[in-house]
């Protein structure tokens, strides 16, 4: 009897040693897939307007405070106090700077790693909540291979690491339901979130308090919670109020009603949108993955008394309700609702691999797959031809058209093999985006900034302030050139002409030739913007 209990217990040791073996070896395999899509070609673009020509001028101001200055603590922004967000990544940029320098590569590197990292973070979350490795497998490949999260993830913007964070922090409560003591993780992530973006971890730390309600309430009143959560709240205490005293109620009125809670009732800057408008944002970006939503939102239902049901109903319809309702829309703000689409999903997929060999599957998903195999051929066709030729798109379009037409001819047999084909062909086309000089398009809708920053910068003295006639102010223009640069109106302009002694004009030429300006001097030209100023004599 003694025998076969040490039998059995030794066995189940090595079970267990064999489980952690293969879930470190998927851990890893996922965060060297991650790091790579992440940072492939990550320094060859320019920064783009706003997020990352602001985070950007913010680091380097920081990183370029004088040595016991506290603009760690007060950051600013062209000189003036920067109410916006909380300074943790920008630290952490600026961190990157006096490393590496500064470029576009070390101002993305900080977010896009923390991004990768949650890809492996979203595997052990699926294998905290699912019975099957399967499902953790699919869950972290699907959020790997969403273009938003891709994107997003790569730019020197909050949001990925906001959900690196968040993710963090459920993979903590998650476990606290076995050990209490990984109740401290949860609240050392909720105070890292709020660091990164203020009043968004009250947001997501509703969610993880309505998951706790519904699924398990007695975490709620651990000392372990309570005590984790005042671990993290104080350095997030401290930088707040740490503001209040330097800049008193102007912090209240900008940084935590101007520039926070008052995107909740009115449009900020004139990003709004309908209530939909996140949907339609989901409905754009995520194929091929869309197509198995619909039936994994009807399975999670099916399931919601077990936990891992719970988590992703609570974590979709909390947050996605919470960020319709508010009058300011941007598409980044969606970003931390796709990890919960992705459980769903993997959940979905989990149940299709343990099927029997099927006919076919469902008509719709070959469908669904055939109409993309033949927009992204079109796509490849269309780049292909004319003053359109775009050989980079064009294999980017045939590398998708093929794996959609692979992948539509398994399901339409019933081989799960089609799945494979789905997250191969993904990740290599998402691969070949990011190796491309496209995957910030924005760039193409705006003239090239570096030229116009670089002119700038060779014919004005350091500090100058300069007004241009482009009524859409660019951070990235500032960044590059290192100078102030203001939006004025036709009369402003006049004015400055007038009454300051040595102004600095960005104009383009209609507006040069509508001024008029007497005593002009034409310092240079670039991408259609011309630099002048007045000639006083001493030039």
């Amino acid at each position: 009897m003694q025998e076969g209990s040490f039998t059995w217990g030794r066995l189940e040791k090595q079970y267990r040693s064999h489980q952690k073996w293969v879930d470190g070896t998927w851990v890893i395999v996922l965060l060297v897939a991650a790091v790579l899509l992440f940072t492939i070609n990550l320094g060859q673009l320019p920064l783009r307007d706003w997020d990352e020509g602001t985070v950007a001028q913010v680091a380097r101001e920081i990183w370029q405070a004088p040595a016991g200055s506290m603009r760690w603590l007060h950051p600013t922004l062209g000189g003036e106090p920067y109410h916006n967000k909380p300074p943790l990544m920008h630290l952490l940029i600026a961190w990157a700077y006096s490393l590496g320098g500064v470029n576009e590569w070390t101002t993305r590197i900080p977010g896009a790693i923390l991004t990768a990292i949650s890809v492996p973070l979203l595997y052990c979350i699926g294998r905290e909540i699912f019975r099957q490795r399967f499902c953790a497998i699919y869950s972290a490949l699907i959020y790997l291979t969403m273009l938003p999260v891709v994107r997003h993830g790569r730019l020197a913007m909050l949001d990925g690491a906001v959900v690196c964070f968040f993710m963090l922090m459920m993979w903590c409560l998650l476990r606290s339901r076995r050990d209490l003591r990984y109740c401290l993780g949860v609240g050392i992530c909720f105070g890292l979130i709020c660091l990164t973006k203020g009043m968004l971890g009250v947001l997501l730390g509703a969610v993880a308090v309505v998951f706790l309600f519904w699924d398990t309430p007695r975490i709620l009143t651990s000392a372990y919670m309570w005590i984790g959560m005042f671990i993290g709240i104080i350095p997030v205490a401290f930088w707040y109020g740490a503001q209040w005293w330097e800049y008193g109620q102007t912090f209240t009125n900008v940084g935590m009603v101007g520039q926070s809670l008052s995107r909740i009732w009115i449009s900020v800057e004139e990003h709004s949108g309908p209530p939909w408008y996140y949907l339609l944002e989901i409905l754009k970006y995520t194929w091929p993955w869309l197509l198995f939503l619909p039936s994994s939102l009807r399975l999670s239902w099916k399931n919601r008394n077990f936990s891992w049901a719970k988590l992703v109903l609570v974590w979709i319809v909390v947050y996605l309700i919470a960020i319709s309702l508010m009058r300011t829309k941007l598409p980044w703000y969606v970003f931390p609702i796709y990890p919960s689409l992705a459980l769903v999903m993997g959940a979905k997929l989990g149940e299709i691999e343990n099927l029997p060999l099927l006919s076919s599957y469902p008509r719709p998903w070959v469908i669904i797959l055939a109409i993309l195999a033949v927009i992204a051929a079109g796509g490849s066709i269309y780049f292909s031809w004319g003053t359109a030729s775009k050989s980079d798109l064009q294999l980017i379009f045939a590398a998708v058209a093929a794996t959609m037409t692979l992948a539509a001819i398994l399901a339409e047999r019933g081989d799960t093999q089609f799945l494979r084909v789905l997250f191969w062909g993904s990740y290599i086309s998402l691969l070949l985006l990011m190796k491309s000089n496209y995957w910030v398009w924005e760039l193409g809708e705006r003239y090239p900034v570096k030229p116009v920053a670089a002119m700038i910068q060779q014919e004005t003295p350091p500090g100058t302030k300069i007004y241009t006639s482009n009524p859409e102010n660019r951070p990235s223009l500032n960044f590059y050139s290192d100078r102030n640069i203001v939006s004025a109106s036709i009369r402003e302009l006049q004015y400055y002409w007038r009454y300051k002694e040595q102004p600095y004009f960005l104009l383009d030429e209609p507006t040069l030739n509508h001024l008029q300006l007497d005593s002009a001097n034409l310092l240079d030209q670039a991408e259609g913007w011309k630099l002048v100023t007045k000639n006083t004599g001493r030039l």
